[in-house]
């Protein structure tokens, strides 16, 4: 009987391992189901829409006869259109909405990759670009991701409806033509640098702050400790590089732009912008696309994806402690 209680104890003790091990590769599947399915790439295109929405109007204010002929062309010509290959070339339009630390340009990788996988050279791109900047090196990433559009010799608008200003300006100024609306913010050619230091409260209050590093420059200005004139000369040099790196890669793209006219920090509106040569024209990326679709395919391609809740808090807190560990080193619009 003891041998059996053994016996019977040890199998419940495997039996539960093998539980759990089962459980646990289940979870994992789960998840990477869950995180495939959260990935999905959405291409629509825009003619049917504008078309069925005109004509829906159209068929609204017209007499019963009229909306009888309308209804028989709606039909005619979306048989032609499930026979017939389209050979006109396309226009492939992308939504770019920036934050602090551009965290669409992960959408925005795939959306360029899935385009330059396809398109040819009559091909165009249009990226409604609404973005007030943000983080440094997350916005170089992002306007890496629309030179490699232009670098494969397709024609790029960039159309800012709302706001392109530091970093989400750097993106703009990638494109073959910029357009904005009349009161578009655009520009803010700068850098800032702020954060808070906490050195005095805690030395009034006892509290001695510590920090080893090995390397002249590893760490500067610091919100704990106490900042020297030299610490804040060295961050001023560092962002006066970044400032020029800035400069150089507008000027690289619009060289007929008087740089140092606006490369001061300071922003304009859409009309200043044009008469600056900052944009190309005014108009909107509704008029843009008006014009585009009776000559063109156009398609939207937009890579969505959906974070789970407990990702996104954690990306929050991420974003949050990490502009304070850069130092909040970023692009932002002048004031």
């Amino acid at each position: 009987m003891a041998w059996f209680a053994d016996f019977s104890l040890f199998f419940a003790k495997a039996l539960t391992l093998v539980v759990a091990i089962a459980a646990v590769v289940a979870v994992i599947a789960a998840a990477s189901r869950r995180q495939q399915s959260n990935e999905t790439l959405r291409v629509e295109k825009l003619n049917k829409k504008y078309r069925d929405t005109s004509n829906r109007l159209r068929s609204a204010v017209s007499d019963p006869a009229t909306r009888k002929l309308l209804k028989k062309q709606r039909k005619a010509q979306n048989k032609i259109d499930k026979k017939q290959v389209s050979e006109q070339p396309r226009t492939f339009v992308v939504d770019f909405k920036g934050d602090i630390r551009a965290q669409a340009v992960a959408s925005l990788r795939e959306e360029v990759s899935t385009i330059l996988a396809v398109a040819d050279e009559q091909d165009h791109v249009l990226v409604r670009l609404e973005n007030p900047g943000g983080v440094v090196h997350e916005h170089g990433l992002a306007a890496a991701q629309l030179a490699r559009v232009r670098d494969a010799g397709l024609h790029l608008t960039v159309a800012v409806d709302r706001v392109a200003a530091s970093g989400g300006y750097l993106m703009a100024c990638i494109a073959n033509e910029i357009v904005a609306a009349p009161f578009a913010i655009v520009g803010s050619i700068g850098v800032i640098a702020q954060l808070p230091n906490f050195h005095r409260l805690l030395d009034d209050k006892g509290v001695e702050f510590e920090q080893i590093t090995a390397g002249q420059y590893k760490r500067t200005v610091t919100m704990f400790g106490k900042n020297t004139d030299e610490d804040r000369a060295k961050l001023k040099s560092e962002l006066e590089d970044i400032h020029k790196l800035f400069k150089d890669a507008v000027t690289r793209y619009r060289p007929t732009l008087d740089i140092d006219t606006v490369a001061t920090g300071e922003h304009w509106y859409g009309t200043q912008a044009l008469e600056l040569g900052l944009i190309d024209s005014i108009s909107t990326s509704d008029a843009l696309l008006t014009a585009a679709y009776e000559a063109r395919d156009v398609f939207t391609v937009n890579y969505e994806i959906r974070q789970p809740l407990q990702e996104k808090l954690m990306g929050a807190v991420d974003s949050t402690v990490g502009r304070l560990r850069d130092g909040m080193t970023q692009w932002w619009p002048g004031r």
